[in-house]
């Protein structure tokens, strides 16, 4: 199946699905009134002088407003930019300069965010002054041509904008939709739609036709109330999402969550613990770790051929169009994994040394250690970025994250490097106790060196209430590391 009939990435709504009800109204809207809605602002856009290929940023919170405009700006040839609202001003305006933004459509909360001189159009109280009063037909883009630009978190720098093509996001939107079901399913869409967790699985709502939710901004509270109300089927998010559900022990005690059937997380690594307590919120759900990276996909892997089952923490099969190599490893079953889809980015915008230096005749470095099991399923070991050396043997965080998530005490673990005169660097764990749960550091110390390797078990431990997340939710390890050498630091080491 394709999702659209034009080739346009704007033009995928499926007119008799069940409906989007968005929570900043209050309103269920009908799908054919969204398709109608950008095909009308795509004609609007003609008026305003902008051109096709120019670039025309969405800073918005997740709604009808910002999903019209995203399809219809599209729709129009011209090339959306979904901005993270979560960002600092002096960021934002980097932002815009830097993908040439021709206007800014905004939310009135984010009006205040915008430098002095770029054209800006509120769409929560203005979207009309952008709509035609007769619907045009999507353009039918030329191959290779630009849909849209994300941009990276920028946990390390400033972010990164990744232009991504009309024909490879629908090669991967046409492959999840092949695994998908499309049957008369229900959903919560909260992730930000600014990243690509949010982004993609709101166009897979509205291809497949799913009465969806859409939260204007993730709250575990409203999460779980929206999903028993609307007794949804399919969920998806992240993992630091879960963890923070799992938190809502007096609400969850009275809702009936059994209609869940399927939940897919992704962007960050899951654990098995994780796995276990989201089983025990959702008792129905078949939960599915994904990989993807916003650069090449994000579809990569599936199931596998033979029907075989997947096991609880592996990724998948890779899909039969990937191309990927596990290399720089201790055997050709483990390494940084390169890959080459359909949908990998021809090279970053306006980086031409970091594209030289990520990509190469097509095969994007993905920076993420993966290993591949007797079965062909892939697993996630850790960032490369992320490895550091201890007392001169590889420690990924993520695995020991992994090891101390199993402590039935511990609900989420993050762990950080510090610099070391002895080591090197040495491993601090922060973690957040279960909920009624309670550990001291030498208990959680013991347990590392009985579950693990002992140059990896952590050097120091430091409890919080919850996890410092970024504008993708995602646990910030930026403002981890600053906190774990002033706690070793204490130590005297």
């Amino acid at each position: 199946m394709t999702a659209s009939p034009s080739g346009n990435l704007g033009d995928i709504v499926k007119t008799d699905g069940a409906g989007y009800l968005d929570q900043r109204d209050g309103r269920l809207h009908a799908p054919a009134k969204i398709d109608r809605l950008a095909a009308r602002l795509a004609a609007g856009t003609v008026a305003r002088g902008w051109r096709r290929g120019d670039r025309v940023a969405i800073l918005a919170e997740n709604g009808i407003p910002f999903t019209i405009a995203y399809l219809g700006l599209m729709r129009a040839g011209l090339v959306p930019v979904p901005v993270n609202y979560r960002l600092t001003p002096e960021t934002v305006a980097y932002i815009l300069r830097d993908c040439g933004a021709v206007a800014v459509l905004h939310d009135a909360a984010r009006a205040a965010m915008l430098p002095d001189g770029v054209e800006a159009i509120d769409i929560t109280s203005g979207v009309d002054t952008l709509l035609a009063e007769r619907p045009t037909a999507p353009i039918v883009p030329v191959p290779g041509e630009i849909a849209e630009i994300l941009y990276t978190s920028g946990s390390t720098g400033r972010p990164k904008g990744v232009p991504l093509s009309h024909d490879g996001q629908l090669w991967a939107l046409d492959r999840f939709l092949a695994i998908s079901s499309h049957a008369a399913e229900r959903t919560v869409i909260s992730a930000p739609a600014y990243h690509m967790n949010g982004l993609f699985f709101t166009t897979v709502s509205l291809a497949l036709g799913y009465f969806a939710v859409s939260m204007p901004r993730f709250d575990a509270r409203g999460y779980l109330e929206a999903a028993a109300e609307h007794r949804c089927t399919i969920l998806s998010g992240i993992p630091t999402m879960f963890a923070l559900m799992a938190r809502e022990r007096d609400l969850l005690a009275r809702l009936d969550l059994t209609s869940v059937k399927d939940i897919v997380i992704g962007s960050a690594p899951l654990t098995q613990a994780l796995i276990d307590r989201v089983k025990a919120i959702f008792p129905a759900a078949a939960i599915r770790n994904s990989y993807g990276t916003t650069e090449t996909g994000p579809a990569m892997f599936g199931p596998h051929p033979q029907g075989l089952a997947r096991p609880p923490l592996a990724l998948g099969y890779p899909y039969p169009d990937v191309e990927w190599r596990l290399v720089g490893g201790a055997s050709p079953n483990e390494g940084m994994l390169e890959t080459r889809t359909p949908a990998t980015l021809a090279g970053y915008l306006n980086l031409p040394g970091v594209s030289a230096e990520r990509l190469r005749d097509g095969w994007y470095a993905t920076g993420d250690v993966l290993r591949r099991d007797a079965q062909g399923f892939f697993h996630f070991i850790g960032r490369g970025d992320d490895m550091f050396v201890c007392g001169g043997e590889n420690v990924y965080p993520g695995e020991v994250e992994k090891m101390l998530e199993r402590h039935p005490a511990v609900l989420e673990a993050a762990v950080v490097a510090t610099e070391d005169e002895i080591k090197g660097a040495i491993p601090v764990a922060f973690i957040v106790c279960a909920p009624g749960k309670t550990v001291d550091a030498g208990e959680l110390k013991q347990f590392a060196l009985a579950n693990g390797p002992a140059y990896s078990h952590p050097r120091a431990f430091a409890f919080l209430d919850k996890m410092p997340v970024n504008g993708a939710h995602k646990v910030d390890r930026g403002v981890l590391k600053p906190q774990a050498a002033r706690l070793v630091a204490e130590l005297g080491r």
